[in-house]
């Protein structure tokens, strides 16, 4: 028999180890910090880039992408090679797409601290770092393309048919939710506006959590589980019914982030019925997972990768039970815009990703530097530390978000709001909070455990940078393709044609995004025109790009829904037609602090300003940082006419020419501001900006108003 000698590449996986245990301590301690300025806004330390604002995009992109994201890339070099009895197919190709995945991280722990966002959620990154991913993106998928095509095994693995999935819808999910028009090296505006730009964003937000921490992850549980248990996975029909049924209906139940706002109907109904679908796939996954260990159970026992991976399957499992739950309407009224979120999504991130990566950090170390993990019993501490962190993490979360849900619905016997002063609700919550950092603490405590111990174990052993392997040539016999049974020959066939796999998946995760998207677009009827709504102003689009830049919409919702409780505390609920010159849109998902969508006219400009320089003398115990720089910084001027050009050209109905109006405009609107903060005896300069926020803030929301004392139109710009 012809035989092929080859080398596995292993410098490639340490280095995505390595980045993922460095950037794993990074995203954590991140984590910590914006926990604590919760409840102790001291920590804020009074600088603009060290506020929760602008730390939270850095803490959620560092444990997403640069802690799961390295993980995932990890598993996938190592366990593609051996799956298809290849090298990957380019080292080159291999280290661009290492070194450029580094670089865009660095880029973006640069970059966000400064304010430079675009404010979506989990793609606050702007347009040329949005760029650089896509370029890398297609590096990888074109090295993992390139490596399935030249296998050796006629039949792809359950897993590879995760990774070619996670490929493709990755570049689709991204692509489309980051088009957008530049307006300077660092600033641009979604193409999307408004509905459909929230739309397309939570079909990009719930579908970054579905193809970039979900299905890889599945990919690489269909691969270690069974390595490290030395069992055969379960069943192979299960993991069929699992596969196809998980891609094609994640990428429709995006809507369910957005029940009881201003999308349509429709979409919000047909985001819940997908999201309660997704229990049978989501748990078929898990039970395939679970039933693998059936007879392995001592081993799970003695082993701790093992202990890890049990955890973080039955994480998988309670966050995939609770995310359905959560999108049915009547939970949602309770739970949205609540930490009950903040837990569910910790459950998944601080449970499934994070103790699956643990738990193949533990396996591979030895193997990449052929000895014996260093401590078994530090890997144990590090899982009941890690184990315990996690509870106390998420146990106080679920009873601060149940908190929230009930005391911002309570009505007296009189019928008026019990707590109509939102900053109430919050003083209850920091007892919850500080057990919350408590359970932080713990969690990286058992990250510099595992460092320690993989440090110690690269130490003890010496590092193996390629395999050698000696395998027949390319065989496709039938003794190869096994005897699956009537019910899967169809699919046998299908394994082994893995272009047209790939074709037929990108098929499955397109048609949700195109019924869901499209219509969006087509149909008038789904944003209603309101004839009072009116481009922003240009110190307006200042304001407004220093509320993005400050990181407002981590903690204040824009979006009041058409609950009692809700109109008697904020006002008139949000209309679908007051958002169509929003780019991008600014819903929110969280409500640290009150919902702004009514705030334009409720407090005068001496608020505002006050409210800034220091909330607690306008609010006494708020947890807001304070934003004193805002007081002395000089706006941006001429930014101002790349601006106005870039929204033109994304549909905001400027007239042709009126960046050479706009400045008269913007001086006109900011001295009247100055006016009026000299009357209440407060001396500033027209060009600072606060006067450019205080003006965004005060048209927040007016449009469907009679008039607006507060801000009156005195500017030339017409509707």
């Amino acid at each position: 028999m012809n035989q092929d000698t080859f080398r596995y590449d292993n410098r490639i996986v340490r280095a995505f180890a390595i980045a993922t245990v460095i950037w794993g301590l990074v995203g954590f301690l991140a984590g910590l910090l914006i926990a604590c300025q919760l409840f102790l806004p001291e920590l804020n330390l009074n600088l603009q880039y060290t506020t929760f604002g602008r730390l939270r995009p850095l803490h959620t992109n560092a444990v997403i992408f640069a802690f799961v994201g390295n993980g995932l890339f990890m598993g996938i070099y190592y366990s593609l090679q051996r799956l298809c009895k290849a090298r990957m197919f380019s080292d080159g190709l291999g280290w661009f797409h290492f070194w450029g995945w580094q670089a865009i991280l660095v880029a973006a722990a640069v970059t966000l601290p400064l304010g430079l966002t675009s404010s979506k959620e989990y793609a606050e990154l702007e347009w040329p770092i949005d760029i650089a991913i896509a370029v890398v993106w297609v590096a990888f998928t074109v090295n993992l393309m390139g490596t399935i095509v030249k296998r050796r095994e006629k039949h792809l693995y359950v897993a590879i048919w995760f990774y070619i999935a996670t490929a493709v819808t990755v570049a689709l999910l991204h692509i489309g939710n980051s088009l957008a028009v530049p307006a300077g090296l660092f600033k641009s505006y979604s193409i999307y506006a408004g509905v459909q730009d929230a739309l397309v964003q939570w079909w990009y937000g719930h579908n970054a959590v579905a193809f970039f921490l979900t299905t890889p992850y599945l990919g690489l549980m269909y691969y270690f589980l069974p390595k490290a248990a030395q069992r055969p996975v379960f069943s192979y029909r299960l993991s069929i019914i699992h596969f196809w049924g998980l891609i094609f209906i994640y990428i429709w139940a995006g809507p369910h982030h957005l029940l009881y706002t201003a999308l349509p109907d429709w979409a919000q109904s047909l985001g819940m019925v997908f999201s309660v679908m997704l229990v049978a796939p989501s748990w078929g996954g898990m039970l395939n997972g679970l039933l693998t260990l059936r007879g392995a159970w001592d081993r799970v026992r003695q082993d701790p990768m093992l202990k890890f991976m049990v955890v973080a399957l039955t994480a998988y499992g309670m966050a995939t039970l609770e995310g359905p739950l959560l999108a049915i309407k009547s939970v949602n009224a309770l739970s949205h815009y609540t930490d009950w979120t903040i837990a569910h999504v910790h459950t998944g991130a601080l449970g499934w990703n994070g103790f699956f990566t643990f738990s193949m950090l533990y396996w591979l170390f030895p193997r990449l530097y052929r000895t014996e993990l260093y401590s078994v019993k530090l890997a144990n501490w590090h899982f009941w530390v890690a184990l315990l962190g996690m509870m106390f993490y998420a146990v106080p979360m679920y009873w601060s978000g149940i908190t929230q849900g009930l005391m911002w619905k309570q009505f007296t016997a009189d019928g008026f709001l019990q707590y109509p002063n939102f900053l109430e609700t919050v003083l209850q919550l920091f007892p919850m909070y500080r057990l919350r950092a408590i359970g932080g603490t713990l969690y990286i405590i058992g990250a510099f455990i595992m460092a320690y111990n993989l440090w110690k174990t690269a130490q003890a052993g010496s590092f193996e940078e390629e395999s050698e392997v000696v395998v027949p040539a390319k065989n496709y016999s039938a003794a190869e393709t096994g005897t699956p049974g009537k019910f899967a020959w169809g699919h046998r066939w299908l394994e082994a044609r893995p272009l047209t796999m790939t074709a037929l998946a990108f098929v499955a995760v397109l048609v949700g995004g195109l019924v869901e998207i499209v219509p969006m677009y087509l149909v008038k009827e789904n944003v209603p025109t309101i004839t009072g709504v009116r481009p922003y102003t240009p110190l307006e689009v200042l304001g407004r790009d220093l509320y993005i830049r400050e990181g407002c919409v981590g903690c204040h919702s824009q979006m009041v829904r058409p609950f009692r409780s809700e109109t008697e505390r904020y006002g008139e609920y949000s209309k679908a037609g007051e958002f169509v010159y929003d780019h991008p849109f600014l819903w929110g998902s969280k409500r640290t602090g009150p919902d702004l969508h009514r705030v334009g006219g409720k407090y005068p400009d001496a608020w505002h300003f006050n409210h800034m320089d220091n909330p607690r003398s306008t609010s006494p115990g708020s947890m807001m940082p304070r934003y004193s720089w805002l007081l002395d910084q000089k706006m941006d001027m001429a930014a101002v006419g790349p601006r106005i050009a870039a929204l033109r050209s994304v549909g905001v109905p400027y007239p042709a020419g009126y960046e050479t109006q706009a400045m008269v405009d913007l001086k006109q609107q900011a001295s009247g501001i100055v006016t009026r903060l000299n009357t209440a005896r407060i001396e500033t300069q027209p060009d600072r900006e606060i006067i450019a926020l205080i003006a965004y803030l005060q048209r927040v929301g007016t449009d469907i108003k009679a008039s607006n004392p507060i801000a009156p139109a005195t500017v030339s710009l017409q509707p």
